[in-house]
């Protein structure tokens, strides 16, 4: 049987780049692998194929010969064969070890084949899981930083045992399964498959005399107290990272770590935005009228006069320079801007009524702003008539 075109093999055509050869090639490789294809009695054949496509047209010097001549490039009829890697001519794709082109991605097709998990280095020691812990402050705490002690629940090394899970601290024995290696191999096909040993887990160890305190964990649940520092500045997503306060690792592997990640609560005067704050602070209309000093918070507690000229509008802001929040990493403090919110009495006497109404009476030429904006209006509705 007439051999194949390498490209039409792969689903290329002429031209394809090196990684648009080996995507190709990975995709072959998935789609026609023995394991998924047991009922196929030609996927084997095909899956063979692909990777003697992929051999040649991985290697530039083969694929240079392979888009010249074709087949002839290593059948022979050239006088001598094809280019042979490294240098020099002779025997075709097919006379390798075939091995080479499935090599190129091994890593990737294995990850999809054993869930990521390849090699037979020993797992001795499990390093421990990492550990969240959502810590609330308020906006005062995050202005001036705090120490806080906090409790986590975790698993922590077992003391009956030393960690090792075998009871009175005697070492575990050598897994008989794997012979240490944690891992098993299996012959599949043309190729040996490299498997997580059933029998320890890949830990290549086993208790035969399991601790009665940690059932042969080597860890225990415990409730620890831990002393955080909360720098100055710390926002909402900051995360702290204590390292080797997570959880205890198997048979005396190493602990994993503990992130620490900040919320700092909504505050009833202030709001904030990166270092700066914002406070919102009502003012008489009187006030706002003819002018006058008022006082306002801090967030270190403290107060400041603030000027407000007279006639402001409310949605008028003013800075209060280096009175907002630190920065986390250093460089000073932020502003605190101060926006006026100009308030309309309720409530009023009939005495108050009489005295707004003659002073509307005579405060036509003091809004300048609902003059303008009537005027345009009038105009608005004139032209339309028109």
């Amino acid at each position: 049987m007439a051999k194949r075109d390498y490209y039409e093999v792969l689903g290329l055509s002429k031209g394809a780049s090196a990684e648009e050869i080996k995507r190709a090639y990975r995709r072959k490789a998935k789609e026609l692998h023995p394991d998924r294809n047991k009922d196929s009695a030609d996927s084997e054949r095909q899956f063979k194929e692909a990777g003697e496509a992929y051999d040649v047209l991985k290697d530039p010097e083969k694929k240079a010969a392979y888009d010249r001549f074709g087949h002839a490039a290593f059948d022979g009829s050239m006088g001598g064969g094809g280019p042979r890697p490294g240098g020099g001519w002779g025997g075709g794709p097919g006379q390798g070890d075939f091995a080479s082109a499935f090599s190129d991605v091994f890593d990737d097709l294995f990850g999809d084949f054993m869930g990521g998990q390849r090699g037979g280095g020993r797992q001795r020691a499990a390093r421990g899981a990492d550990l969240r812990y959502n810590l609330r402050v308020t906006l005062e705490e995050a202005y001036a930083g705090l120490q806080k002690t906090i409790k986590v629940t975790s698993a922590a090394t077992c003391e009956a045992c030393d960690g090792s899970g075998a009871e009175g601290g005697a070492q575990p024995s050598t897994c008989p399964t794997c012979s240490g290696m944690g891992k098993v191999r299996a012959q599949q096909g043309f190729f040996t498959v490299e498997r997580t040993c059933p029998t320890c887990g890949g830990l290549g160890q086993i208790v035969k005399n399991p601790c009665k305190s940690c059932q042969g964990q080597g860890r225990v649940p415990k409730e620890r107290a831990l002393s955080v520092n909360i720098p100055a500045g710390v926002e909402t997503g900051t995360r702290i990272r204590l390292s080797g306060e997570g959880e205890a690792g198997m048979r005396g592997g190493p602990a994993g770590d503990l992130y620490i990640f900040i919320e700092v609560a909504p505050h009833e005067i202030f709001e904030r935005e990166e270092s700066n704050l914002f406070c919102r602070v009502p003012v008489s209309m009187t006030r706002a009228a003819l002018g006058g000093d008022i006082e306002v918070p801090t967030i270190d507690g403290g107060r400041s006069r603030v000027k407000i000229p007279a006639g402001s509008q409310s949605g008028r802001q003013m800075r209060l320079r280096g009175k907002g929040m630190p920065a986390l990493r250093g460089g000073g403090r932020g502003d605190m801007m101060i926006e006026l919110a100009v308030e309309t009495p309720v409530n009023l006497t009939t005495r108050q009524k009489e005295l707004l109404r003659e002073f509307e009476a005579m405060s036509e030429d003091n809004n300048p702003e609902s003059k303008s904006f009537f005027s345009s209006v009038k105009d608005f509705w004139d032209s339309m008539k028109s």
